[in-house]
């Protein structure tokens, strides 16, 4: 069975990532965490989410689970 977990980033509930698998997700998340830190931007911490789409392998479909990073906490 094949893991297709995808996600999806957001800034300010816009999406700027789409489907995502988990490498790619873990690479831009963690970027854009340090943007957000280092830069000036109009973002902060918790201005970025993502949403994790897991497949359900009992039942045609997909489960969501919205992920918000916590605050204080590292990224990936």
């Amino acid at each position: 069975m094949t893991d297709d977990t995808i996600y999806h980033i957001y800034a300010k509930n816009r999406c700027i990532y789409h489907n995502l698998e988990e490498g790619d997700f873990k690479e831009k998340w963690d970027m854009l965490n340090k943007i957000v830190g280092l830069m000036k931007t109009d973002y902060e911490h918790d201005d970025l989410s993502y949403v994790k789409l897991e497949p359900n392998h009992g039942i045609k479909g997909i489960d969501k689970v919205v992920y918000f990073e916590p605050a204080g906490s590292d990224s990936y």
